[in-house]
């Protein structure tokens, strides 16, 4: 017990040393700055806000590859994480290093502990370095979700409107957040440049065969091209695919009943089992008593 107290003082003292030389500031600080910041799109953590000055300082410190610095740098704006590569990096490190921190009291108490510590560090850097790649593939799906709708909208409006800025305007206007943000972009890349540029820069930006093959009708509605089978067997093709996420998101739900039905059945088991257990000893409590 006393080695525990040791090694957890000794693990709290390094800590608040190190934040001290390196000029973390205090939690309610960091709070405060972060409230003025009107461009905040998304609730930040305590634990974030109040680390955040570390990871500040740790970014000025790191020198990434010119080419994966380049490559993060686009994930990072495709995902709209309004971050550096340096600063998402630096924030991967620190949360890494708060979990194995704790390494260096587990060797007073439980030596074999550490290991397993220092292996939730690196599992956590992990974890945080693909957050990236997570979050685009999550964007992705919302976006190709809602494409079967856009494919019919654009299919209906093409009988009496050929204006490609008019139909992506109209749609983002009951579009879903991650749809509605691609196509304002678009609409205002369309308006301040090429068409045919802007669209093409939204098949990159999202990044999805089905965004593709939309992009490749919308510019073959600019250029002229009787496109009205293209919509409409488009529009039967994402149908088809969209009924068949849907038969697999209703695929996974039995096995989900089926696991919460064996749970409750161990439940009941447990209570019956110990029914009997009590019966049984008070029973023999009674004949040996």
């Amino acid at each position: 017990m006393l080695q525990a107290i040791i090694g957890a003082l000794i693990g709290a003292g390094l800590f608040f040393v190190l934040a001290d030389i390196y000029a973390v500031p205090y939690y309610k600080t960091s709070k405060a700055v972060e409230s003025l910041s009107k461009q905040q799109k998304e609730k930040t953590s305590g634990l974030d806000v109040w680390l955040k000055g570390l990871a500040a300082w740790l970014s000025k410190q790191l020198k990434l590859n010119d080419f994966k610095k380049a490559q993060l740098e686009a994930d990072l704006k495709t995902a709209q994480m309004d971050i550096s590569p340096e600063m998402f990096k630096a924030n991967a490190i620190v949360k890494a290093l708060l979990i194995g921190v704790f390494a260096i009291p587990m060797l007073f108490i439980f030596p074999l502990l550490s290991a397993v510590v220092l292996f939730l560090a690196v599992f956590l850097y992990n974890r945080e370095v693909k957050s990236v790649s997570r979050r685009i593939k999550e964007k992705r799906s919302r976006i190709e979700y809602e494409l079967p709708r856009l494919v019919f909208t654009i299919d209906k409006t093409l009988k009496h409107n050929r204006d490609v800025l008019y139909m992506l305007e109209s749609y983002a206007e009951n579009a879903g957040a991650e749809m509605k943000h691609e196509l304002n972009i678009t609409a205002a890349d369309m308006r301040s440049g090429n068409y045919e540029a802007a669209i093409t820069r939204l098949e990159a930006r999202v990044g999805s065969s089905m965004m593709s093959d939309v992009c490749r009708g919308l510019i073959g509605i600019l250029r002229g091209d009787d496109t009205a089978m293209y919509w409409a067997s488009l529009s039967i093709k994402f149908n088809d695919i969209k009924r068949q996420q849907l038969r697999l998101q209703a695929g996974k739900v039995p096995r989900k009943v089926k696991r919460l039905s064996m749970c409750l059945l161990l439940c009941f088991m447990l209570i019956y089992i110990v029914v009997i257990l009590a019966q049984i000893m008070s029973s023999i409590s009674v004949l040996f008593g």
